[in-house]
């Protein structure tokens, strides 16, 4: 499936993606992998979604805001002075260009971002 056309539905939750491994030098634990769908870009602005399977893996992130629609994570930052965060459905988060973190998904996370 690609970009969603106006006028047209997809469902986020069910929405069939193709996951890929991340690459090793990301990996801390476990075998994660993830997957990645555009829906929509909107004056420059991407929305889609996310995935990734039960595992531990370093990112840096993109400038985002995203809400989780299933699964569990904890978001641990490299900057001491941000609490770690545990993640689940509902759970909105904002993250800035840059930020240096490490998931921990413990069930396999789907989000819906806005980037």
């Amino acid at each position: 499936m690609s970009e969603l056309a106006p006028g047209t539905a997809a469902d986020a939750a069910t929405l069939a993606l193709v996951h890929e491994p991340l690459p090793a030098a990301d990996v801390v634990s476990g075998g994660p992998t993830t997957a990645v769908h555009a829906l929509a870009t909107l004056g420059g602005t991407e929305v889609g979604i996310w995935e990734m399977t039960p595992g531990t893996a370093s990112d840096t992130e993109s400038d985002e805001v995203f809400v989780v629609l299933s699964g569990r994570a904890r978001i641990a930052f490299d900057d001491r002075d941000l609490p770690d965060l545990d993640v689940g459905p509902g759970s909105v988060v904002r993250l800035a260009e840059g930020q240096r973190t490490v998931w921990t998904v413990t069930e396999t996370l789907r989000k819906i971002y806005i980037a």
